[in-house]
């Protein structure tokens, strides 16, 4: 093709919105911008000590203008006038209450300070109580609302955020005409769109997070909701319609938007999805490979021919959608709540000594203080990496469990807390550094475990993200702990390469996304191997590790059912 051609993918992490411009012939990447949420970066709406975790929407729309004018600053003007189509993801489920309008409550003045109001992000837990009642709830109906979600509806789920919201708030509760995910309103915000009942939601998040089914015509029924708590009546009949795959166009860049971005109107605005989902096509998923995106938490997506699953359902994972990560296969998604935040977290915990002390110094100035606690806390982890690495271990060495957030799959569990074992006056920071890491790989095998055990076989693994990327000691261990081979995707932007190939299908440059994957993939860089002698430790250890969570998992619910009066 003589004729230009390029696209746009914009992914919305944790911390930050990331932005890419790429050739859709070629697959090069031409430019790439990030913006870190200002509101966010200042802990602002968040009490990590509630679980209570929530994104102001400017976050959002800022970042979306800053990083893709940026982009267009970087390109060029050729590019800039050859831009076919935008796709965006998100983190999910982090779903808001909009008006009637479609607009966010905190963007009007009487909600602009309300966490209520605001985006609530994925790693948000304040609605378990609502989410171990929807669990309840489903036991009364024939039909089971809840099997293809694993059979265990969770709290970091729409419905159940959802419900927490309107019986916290009833302000937000009065103005909420629905609520929509994160991924569905982008597309929503940048195609014009001025009346909610109108929006376009995706069957990604519709699918894994909302209890949408093909096989139940939609969402549940009315009844479903409105018995759970009367204050549902009416949301789920406000959201029912059409779902779409993400490689069908949401519309074109509206007028206002145009101009914002410097961008015509033809441009195109595929359908969102959650961040994993485009990810896991970004680092080219293939059938049975189980796609690991590893960032703060971990998302493992798995996709398999309709006709090999059959009626088959997985217990215990995060649901199971007929073309949630490519149109045409079935799309299973599993993961762990936390994981880079497990590593982040103790880094944090070792550099508070440092952080108070210098602050308390009389010997260095203010700046000077915060200027030394970055760049050790920017080194700590490399350094433990590197450290951790060459400690030795046996079947009695540390353990630790990774539920530091909670339990995402297999069996959701939110209210579990993270543990740590064995530790003796020799337990110094790179050994319990290492257990983590351990935990963490361990919780990967259990879902590898599930899946198997459930008839899903697993071929191999593939690592996508900052994590995989950043850290082959981690990834060295995933493949002993797992004992299967590990390959790492050269992208270092795998969610927004993954929209990006979204992008260039929605703008109909190739026939489907499976095309367009194998058009413009970047291939891996490397691949990890299992030690065959390690992977016979980590056996035994992972026996030590099932045992304990089975210990704390016991202890947990003895103390829930007969709570300690104080």
């Amino acid at each position: 093709m003589d004729e230009k051609h390029y696209v746009i993918g914009v992914d919305y992490g944790t911390d930050s919105v990331r932005a890419i411009i790429v050739d859709a012939i070629s697959g090069v990447e031409v430019a790439s911008s990030t913006f870190s949420y200002p509101r966010w970066k200042e802990g602002l709406y968040c009490n990590a000590t509630t679980n209570q975790f929530r994104q102001h929407p400017l976050d959002y729309v800022e970042g979306l203008e800053n990083t893709i004018t940026d982009c267009l600053r970087l390109a060029g003007a050729s590019v800039q006038q050859n831009i076919r189509a935008i796709s965006i993801d998100t983190t999910g489920s982090t779903p808001v209450a909009v008006d009637a309008a479609g607009i966010p409550l905190a963007l009007h003045p009487a909600f602009q300070e309300n966490p209520n109001a605001m985006f609530v992000l994925w790693k948000d837990h304040t609605s378990v109580q609502e989410a171990a009642e929807i669990n309840a709830h489903a036991q009364h109906f024939e039909t089971n609302y809840l099997q293809y979600v694993g059979g265990i509806y969770s709290s970091e789920w729409f419905w159940a955020k959802l419900l927490h919201v309107l019986r916290e708030d009833p302000a937000v509760r009065d103005a909420s005409y629905t609520w929509v995910e994160h991924c569905d309103w982008m597309p929503f915000l940048l195609t014009g769109g001025k009346n909610a009942s109108e929006i376009k939601r995706n069957i990604c998040s519709a699918g894994h997070k909302a209890l949408w089914a093909e096989e139940f015509g939609g969402f549940p029924p009315e009844d479903f909701f409105a018995s759970l708590d009367p204050l549902l009546a009416g949301f789920a009949a406000r959201m029912q319609g059409p779902v779409y795959t993400s490689d069908k166009p949401a519309g074109q860049l509206c007028q206002k938007w145009a101009e914002r971005l410097g961008l015509s109107t033809d441009v195109l605005v595929g359908i969102g999805a959650m961040d994993a989902h485009m990810g896991a096509v970004g680092g080219e998923i293939e059938p049975f490979y189980l796609s690991k995106v590893m960032g703060t938490s971990t998302c493992d997506m798995l996709v398999a021919p309709t006709q090999t699953i059959g009626n088959m359902t997985v217990k215990g994972i995060c649901g199971q959608v007929n073309g949630s990560i490519i149109p045409g296969l079935i799309g299973m998604e599993a993961g762990q709540s936390a994981f880079g935040d497990i590593y982040a977290w103790f880094a944090k915990l070792l550099a508070w000594p440092l952080q108070n002390l210098l602050k308390q110094s009389e010997l260095i100035d203010a700046d000077t203080a915060t200027k030394l606690v970055k760049e050790a806390s920017e080194r700590m982890l490399s350094v433990l990496n590197q450290q951790a690495a060459q400690v030795p271990f046996d079947i009695n060495s540390e353990l630790a469990i990774d539920w530091f957030n909670g339990r995402r799959t297999p069996d959701a569990n939110q209210t579990l807390k993270g543990a740590i074992q064995n530790l003796s006056l020799g337990s110094d920071a790179p050994r319990v550094f290492r257990a983590l890491v351990e935990a963490t790989c361990f919780g990967a095998k259990k879902i590898i475990d599930r899946f198997v055990e459930e008839g899903v076989p697993v071929k191999g693994l593939i690592g996508v993200g900052g994590v995989a990327k950043k850290s082959p000691f981690i990834m060295q261990m995933m493949a002993d702990v797992t004992g299967m081979p590990i390959k790492i995707h050269k992208s270092e932007q795998t969610c927004a390469l993954g929209a990006a190939m979204f992008a260039a299908t929605v703008a109909g440059l190739y026939p489907s996304v499976q095309d367009a994957m194998q058009a413009i993939g970047q291939g891996f860089d490397k691949e990890y191997y299992p030690d065959p002698q390690k992977t016979e430790l980590f056996a035994a250890r992972y026996q030590k590790y099932n045992e304990l969570c089975r210990y704390v998992e016991f202890s947990h619910s003895v103390e829930v059912e007969t709570p300690v009066s104080t």
